[in-house]
This record gives structure tokens, sequence and C-alpha cells, in this order.
């Protein structure tokens, strides 16, 4: 099992006011899911992203990733994790500004460990996998949203990560762009097992993975899979065979 948490729950002090994020969760992820977490605005689906993304610690409860329970990491193991088994997506892209795909895409071999003589070939073949290796030498400004969420894609795929976390990714994004990167996360997910884990407030984006977790009030609401995801599929493999014929 990649990912379990029982009982986990997040509370927020403010001025010693409590507020509580999230309340005893309970769910599993194994490897190779499409994992989708929907509800409204102020649920806590991005709280909990934060915690099993280790972007944050949670109150109580128990969080284990790859059966070792969180809270035996050190801050250093912690980072580690984040860095090599974690790949992240952002609604916000943060990509760095004057500074081309290639060299954003490298960022995090920065702390990887992996020989500098590998940074281009590893960064190449995933740009390559969001299929923008045309736009190598461009800068974030010369892109539109959607290259720069792909961008932020392959950035996320570049060490190889246990599991892609992606913060409402099509959220700044049109409908047509927001397709695009939605049929990208789904064919790493169909095509190389990746496992993801989606937060996503739209009902036909969340659609695309193969089970979704609804969150109402810190709470789950629903765990349930997806039926129709076989017409996300056709609708994907639709859309590619569309743009090689145009």
């Amino acid at each position: 099992m990649l990912i379990q948490v029982k009982n986990l729950s997040k509370v927020y002090q403010d001025d010693g006011v409590a507020t509580t994020a999230l309340n005893r969760v309970s769910f599993s992820i194994e490897e190779g899911e499409f994992v989708a977490i929907t509800g409204p605005s102020g649920s806590g689906k991005s709280t909990l992203l934060h915690v099993l993304g280790f972007l944050d610690r949670h109150t109580s409860g128990e969080y284990l990733f790859e059966s070792k329970n969180s809270a035996e990491y050190s801050e250093k193991e912690l980072a580690q994790i984040r860095n090599k088994k974690m790949g992240f997506i952002f609604q916000a892209f943060n990509l760095l500004p004057r500074t081309s795909v290639l060299e954003n895409v490298k960022l995090p071999l920065l702390y990887s460990g992996v020989p500098r003589a590998q940074w281009d070939n590893l960064s190449k073949k995933a740009i390559e996998a969001v299929g923008l290796s045309h736009r190598l030498e461009y800068e974030p400004a010369q892109l539109s949203g959607g290259e720069k969420q792909r961008v932020a894609i392959a950035r996320a795929l570049v060490n190889d990560p246990k599991i892609i976390f992606a913060d409402e990714p099509t959220g700044n994004l049109d409908s047509k762009s927001g397709k695009t990167v939605m049929e990208i996360l789904q064919k790493l997910n169909l095509e190389q097992n990746r496992t993801i884990l989606l937060i996503t407030h739209e009902t036909y984006t969340a659609e695309h993975a193969q089970r979704i977790i609804h969150i109402v009030d810190g709470e789950i609401d629903s765990d349930r899979a997806v039926e129709n995801r076989h017409k996300a599929e056709e609708e994907r493999r639709k859309g590619e065979e569309e743009r090689r014929d145009a």
C-alpha cells in the first residue's frame, strides 16, 4: 500500500481559536491508482494534499507512506521523500520566469543526487512525455497557460516519483487547455501506471480518475469508483486523433 491514513485530523490554532480542517479521515491509495479528492471550497481537500505531500503535519491520527508511519521520519527524511518520491503540480504553475522550459524542469534534480550528466536527458524525456519538445528553450512568458501547466507536469515527472499530487491543475486554464492537461495525466496513469492524487472542485475533471473521494467539512462524505471513466478515456483518444488529423 502506498498511502494509508487512519483517523487523520488537522486542527489549526489561531489566537486560541481551534479550527478543524480534517476530522478523523481514513482511506488508502494503492500504487498505480488515480484518485480525485473533491469538495466545496473550504472542505479540507487542499489541507489533505498538504498533509499527504509532507508539506504540513497532521494533528492526530496516522499517516503511513510506503507502510512507514510519517511520524517516524525526520524533517530531513521528509524533504528527501518530497524530492525523490513525490511530484507536485499547482494551479499557479510556479515556474521560474526568465528561465527556459528545460531549466525549469531540471529544478528538482538539483537536490536529487542524480549525476549532473544525466539531467539534460531526464529533463528532455519528461518534456517529451507532455508533448513540448519543441519548446525547450522557451521561457514561461512565451507559453500559453496550458503549456505552462504541461511544463509543471514534466517537472513533477523528472525524478520518476512514486506519486504525483495535482492541486487544481486546470483551475487557471480554459476548457480546451484543461482537457489537454487532464488527458496527459490520465495517459500517465493508464500507460505508465503513475499514481496520481488530484484535488479539484470540477466534476468533469474528477471523472478522469478511477475513484472519487468527496469531502465535506473535513470529513469523507463518499468514496466511489468512477463508472464512466471509460468515456473520459474515449474522449482522450478521440482528442489525440483529432490533433493528429489537424
